[in-house]
């Protein structure tokens, strides 16, 4: 089965819901105007309900299959939120809000799945029901743990949850996905490096938290470097220095922070573990003390390898063999759909973006050329997920 034909010929209106959507970006939760507008069209698509408020500003559409409520039910997701950076693609429809900008493609993933929900809407040619799920604030703001602390799964009987992002760098008509792990773990630590501060000139008499936050920086590295499995993925990075406030003055604190990225939980422990007695023992041999805050942020995001072999079976109808990579390399980067595959199977893919800018940057936009092959994936994906149930 190739793209759906009368996803194809609404292409352009479905293109301009996300260019609507581009012009309009809002951060984190803060996402009314958009919510309102996917609400609106869910309403008026004939979604048989509509639910808002789900993660503060989540929005859950319904489409019952033949024979209407009862039986299995799978989710679609796609994120709302766009990122605080002031966009510089001179587009016609660049953002309108200063400082913000959808730079990761979440107005393509909105109006990807908006179109084919109008489409399930119209054909209704399964039975069961589809749950459309809009989540705010992925974006480093865990939306989707709110979600499903606010009763996602508990309210909604999903057997099954499947999301999708956009790649540069993969040609437009492709996917790709893979079994296990696809994203990282997104952790954060801060190492407050607490010495003795004093003039300049006189170091003898100080602690210097620079010269130990120095000697901080390069330790970190033999984490990856030293301690993990080189066939293995991790990434120890130091992204902060925070020290001193003149020139002939010697601090007494200096703060060290960064993320640890991981595609393997026991790396993901190990990285946390060494932190903390690095950071510790540096500090202690040069008579200083450390005070460590380290946070976990989103989980390892793990595909079920049944449901990822689905999905590259469905993208494949979509797209043909030779246009889909179901051993696509993992990202280093993160993702808090992974808090939704701890709790229920599915997978998450990428599907081309062309030669784009690279996602989180200012000269960044989605392909409008890859909306009638996500929507198509989707409304065939939805179909026969639910026959497999």
């Amino acid at each position: 089965m190739p793209v759906n034909n009368r996803i194809a010929e609404t292409q352009p209106e479905i293109a301009g819901w996300r260019q609507h959507l581009h012009a309009r970006p809002e951060i984190l939760y803060d996402v009314f105007e958009t919510a309102a507008f996917v609400a609106e069209k869910l309403r008026a698509f004939g979604c048989d309900e509509v639910v808002t408020g789900i993660g503060k500003t989540g929005v859950i559409g319904l489409v019952h299959g033949r024979g209407g409520a009862g039986g299995p039910m799978i989710g679609l997701r796609a994120d709302m939120d766009a990122l605080p950076i002031a966009e510089e693609t001179g587009l016609e429809y660049a953002s309108r809000t200063p400082g913000a900008m959808h730079a990761c493609g979440h107005d393509g993933h909105m109006a990807m799945l908006l179109g084919a929900t109008r489409s399930l809407c119209e054909t209704r040619g399964f039975t069961g029901t589809v749950a459309v799920i809009f989540q705010p604030a992925e974006e480093g703001g865990a939306g989707g743990k709110a979600m499903l602390d606010d009763g996602l799964f508990r309210r909604f009987p999903i057997a099954k949850i499947y999301g999708m992002h956009n790649l540069p760098g993969m040609p437009v008509g492709r996917f790709g996905m893979r079994h296990g792990a696809t994203m990282a773990s997104t952790d954060e630590f801060a190492v407050t490096i607490e010495g003795r501060g004093g003039h300049a000139a006189l170091p003898h008499r100080t602690i210097d938290p620079i010269l130990i936050g120095a000697a901080l920086v390069q330790a970190l590295q033999t984490i990856a470097a030293r301690n993990a499995d080189p066939l293995q993925s991790m990434v120890v990075s130091v992204t902060q220095f925070h020290a001193g406030f003149a020139h002939n003055i010697i601090p007494d604190t200096a703060v060290v922070s960064g993320t640890v990225r991981a595609l393997d939980k026991h790396l993901r422990d190990l990285a946390e573990q060494r932190i903390h007695e690095i950071a510790r023992g540096i500090c202690a041999a040069h008579g200083a003390t450390a005070a460590i805050a380290y946070d976990r942020n989103y989980p390892i995001t793990v595909n079920d390898p049944a449901e990822a072999d689905f999905c590259a079976e469905i993208a494949r109808e979509i797209v043909g063999a030779d246009n889909v990579d179901a051993k696509v390399d993992p990202m280093m980067a993160g993702e808090d759909f992974s808090y939704m595959l701890e709790e229920k199977p599915g997978a998450y893919v990428f599907i081309g973006n062309g030669d784009s800018a690279s996602l989180h940057n200012p000269a960044y936009d989605f392909a409008d050329a890859a909306i009638a092959f996500g929507a198509s994936y989707w409304q065939r994906l939805a179909e026969r997920a639910l026959a497999r149930l």
